[in-house]
């Protein structure tokens, strides 16, 4: 950035060269206090004239994160901060420094470090707070002043919940640096181990590594490596190549930071597996097989069902919908990454479902309920049968005691009385006219009263005994 003349009476300007000459570009100006001034088009040189007196910076539109350091109009009356570096890469458990220099032309009273990231914790959200007053930085921050206008922030035993901006801010008797303009980006990043070539053989496996991370920090690295936790002597590139059983682990660190290693690599663990709902599975419902497995690289997994040779899904997840008796059978799971491979079995059992269960007992039943009624029917008939022919052979009895000329004598009341030792027809009256006995076919009984002599009048039990020297006493004949 450049300082040059305005040519408006008592201002001054200030203009941000860039590196070309193409139209287009516009340029954000920023005072100290963080308030965007103006745009102009990019020439060369900008002239403008400025607001106020203070420290000002300029940044291409779209990268305002990336401004140029600042400039004072007036040295004697100027406000500035300048970061040693806008962005920093550090290890987990590395330590870093974060500088910046500033100035005033008023006595400073107070200095600290923030990150806007932790504003959530502030008392008021547009005050921010001493950084080694937060408890999650406590014991591992350090402020580092010096003579002559320059601060440190050292952060040590990095953690990923370190990545984050950094800012710094100082106050006067009437003035405190509140700049929107980015502080320093810090960066925490994990060691990784990166699966280059692999070459499968039956017993073993040949593969090269990469020990790398998601930035690269500056200078010389030296890297260690382990194998099953043993350090492997002579290796201290980021590279690293060898023989590799199913069952070993491959790590690395940085050196002198050997206690921060990368997640190890390793083939797949025996995958888990297992079936929601639980137990035996109902026809025509729906059945989850998961599977999963410890494994770094993560594992890719594919299902397969016993004695068929193509896969049945690809995935953790396999839903089989609307279940039928054929699905019953082992499936296995197999996860396999780069570095290996293995599987796990489980059996499904697919029962008759609730609705043919029902319909199978309601069909048991109804040829229960057809049975039992069709004997039922059958022992009636059969005891009806006996009762008529029992009722067939009274009246033949009787017939033969009949006068001649009766056919079918029917009574409608038949009394009993002990008058006569040797029952006799005693009286038969009609109750209508008399007519000739040869014109009827059938003689209807009205009463008929049999009286037995020097006999004690019987019980109505007793009257229900058949005597076979009954004789007629007393007859009504109706019509």
């Amino acid at each position: 950035m450049k300082l040059g003349r305005g040519k408006a009476e008592g201002s001054q300007a200030e203009g941000c060269a860039g590196q070309t000459r193409q139209e287009g570009w516009r340029q954000g100006w920023e005072s100290g206090e963080g308030k965007t001034v103006g745009t102009v088009k990019t020439v060369v040189v900008y002239l403008i004239v400025l607001p106020s007196s203070g420290s000002y910076s300029c940044a291409v539109k779209g990268f305002e994160h990336h401004p140029a350091p600042s400039v004072c109009i007036f040295p004697e009356s100027c406000h500035r901060v300048t970061y040693t570096d806008r962005s920093i890469c550090a290890f987990r458990g590395s330590s870093v420094d974060i500088s910046c220099t500033y100035s005033s032309y008023e006595s400073i009273t107070s200095t600290f470090w923030f990150s806007p990231e932790r504003s959530h914790q502030w008392q008021n959200p547009s005050q921010p707070e001493d950084l080694s007053e937060d408890s999650q930085y406590a014991g591992h921050v350090q402020f580092l002043d010096t003579e002559g206008g320059r601060s440190t922030l050292r952060i040590s035993d990095l953690r990923e919940s370190d990545s984050a901006q950094y800012h710094f801010t100082f106050k006067t008797q009437s003035f405190e640096w509140r700049s929107s303009l980015p502080g320093t980006t810090l960066t925490v990043t994990a060691l990784q181990v990166q699966v280059i070539t692999t070459t499968v053989h039956q017993s073993y496996t040949e593969a090269e590594l990469k020990c790398l991370s998601s930035c690269s920090p500056a200078g010389r690295i030296s890297y260690v490596w382990f194998k099953n936790g043993q350090k492997v002597m002579k290796e201290e590139t980021s590279l690293y190549s060898g023989q590799f059983n199913p069952g070993d682990n491959v790590s690395c660190a940085l050196k002198g930071h050997e206690d921060y290693r990368s997640p190890s690599v390793y083939a797949p663990k025996l995958p888990s597996v297992s079936v929601s709902p639980s137990g035996e599975i109902v026809e025509g419902s729906s059945v989850t097989l998961i599977c999963s497995s410890d494994a770094n690289p993560a594992a890719n997994y594919t299902w397969y069902k016993e004695n068929e040779d193509s896969a049945k899904a690809s995935g953790q997840i396999f839903t089989i919908t609307d279940v039928r008796p054929e699905h019953s059978g082992n499936y296995y799971c197999e996860a396999q990454n780069r570095r290996g491979r293995h599987n796990s079995t489980l059996y499904l059992t697919v029962v008759a479902g609730a609705g043919k269960s029902i319909a199978a007992g309601v069909t048991t039943a109804v040829l229960l309920s057809i049975i039992i009624l069709s004997v039922f029917l059958w022992m009636r008939k059969k005891r009806a049968s006996n009762q008529w022919s029992e009722a067939e052979e009274r009246p033949d009895n009787r017939e033969r005691t009949q006068p001649e000329g009766q056919d079918n004598p029917l009574y409608a009341s038949v009394h009993f009385s002990n008058n006569h030792a040797d029952p006799l027809y005693a009286n038969i009256r009609s109750a209508q006219p008399h007519r000739h006995m040869e014109e009827q076919e059938v003689v209807q009984y009205a009463a008929v009263t049999f009286n037995r002599a020097g006999t004690a009048p019987r019980t109505r039990g007793q009257e229900t005994e058949e005597d076979p020297a009954v004789l007629y006493s007393t007859v009504n004949k109706t019509s």
